[in-house]
């Protein structure tokens, strides 16, 4: 049975248009006069050094799909596209082309619908100032029409934020914990962040996990984007690679780990022939003063077999982080392309 799908994204493109900066503008500054140079925002007066900004595209063709229950992770650098296809979803912005539908709504249709199921936390996250934190989140709570602070309590004692603060008073951390505390209180049914942890020690951004998995198992929807590939590896079901506004995999985080392999790393007393480690399944192998490390795909047992044959001093067996992934996808893409 196929699992229910609570995003849906179907060929979704964001061109931001070709923007003219200046065009054939011909203008001369006499030697000693004071010029004046008048027009409105965006007429083109700090751009004269360019006849054209170009067209960006924003993302192009994507489609991805998020389960019901699942916590998707968003990854990509910045740049990449994940606001856009995020703020796309939520109809902040339009859309060149495409479908999305939340819970089978139509994301721009039926956008206050939507709205009122899916709490957001956009990376840009703002306060009003001067006003006491328990003061804005219940406003926020009552554009809601969620009457109960119970959950907002709660989440601001195990976030060790103090609500009775002044917004302007708060540091760039707590900032962000009053951004967590809104996205999750009003208990909706899709929560969708943008860089969830940004500015957090990492002892909160332990507690950010829990609390995450714990929304989890209450049913809810997590869909996060972020650039911290440690914190989707261990908090996220499934992760979506973007780059330059392309999809580039969509993969169960532990498949994912077990396509590209475990990398052994051993310390030898005794010097070691590179060829007795030239096993199927077995690539990138490499020596160094006693010292080898090769990453497995398949046949540990002879690895290890062959391992056992000598004296050893030390030895660590890991997977291979998500940043190692990532770079790993990023560079083979990269020479595919051409690029720099």
């Amino acid at each position: 049975m196929e699992q229910e799908k609570a995003i849906i994204i179907e060929n979704l493109t964001k061109l931001y248009g070709e923007h003219v900066g200046v065009k054939n503008l011909n203008l001369s500054v006499d030697k000693g006069e004071i010029m004046g140079f008048l027009g409105p925002n965006g007429a083109g007066k700090t751009t004269t050094i360019r006849s054209s900004l170009g067209e960006h595209v924003g993302v192009k063709n994507l489609n991805l799909s998020v389960d019901k229950g699942e916590i998707m992770g968003f990854l990509g650098p910045n740049g990449a596209g994940k606001t856009t296809t995020i703020r796309s979803s939520l109809a902040l912005i339009s859309k060149t082309a495409g479908k999305i539908t939340i819970f089978g709504l139509d994301s721009h249709r039926d956008a206050v619908a939507i709205r009122k199921k899916t709490g957001y936390l956009p990376g840009d996250f703002g306060l009003i100032p001067s006003v006491k934190v328990k003061s804005y989140l219940k406003y926020l709570l009552s554009l809601n029409n969620y009457p109960s602070t119970k959950k907002m309590t709660s989440l601001a004692e195990r976030l060790e934020l103090d609500l009775d603060r002044k917004t302007n008073e708060l540091s760039k951390g707590n900032k962000q914990k009053a951004g967590i505390i809104q996205v999750l209180m009003a208990d909706q049914e899709l929560i969708i962040m943008d860089e969830p942890t940004s500015g957090l020690d990492p002892l909160m951004q332990q507690e950010v996990y829990r609390i995450l998995r714990e929304e989890q198992k209450q049913g809810k929807t997590i869909f996060m984007a972020s650039h911290n590939l440690a914190e989707v590896e261990k908090v996220c079901d499934r992760v979506a690679i973007i780059r330059k506004g392309h999809l580039e995999v969509v993969e169960k985080i532990q498949a994912l780990q077990e396509k590209t392999g475990k990398v052994l790393e051993v310390e030898f007393s005794d010097p070691v022939s590179v060829d007795e480690f030239k096993i199927k399944g077995v690539s990138e192998i490499q020596e160094d003063n006693g010292k080898l490390t090769l990453t497995i795909h398949e046949n540990l047992d002879s690895v290890i077999e062959a391992v056992s044959r000598h004296r050893i001093l030390n030895m660590n067996l890991r997977t291979y982080t998500l940043e190692q992934l990532f770079l790993k996808y990023y560079t083979k893409e990269n020479r595919k392309r051409g690029d720099a």
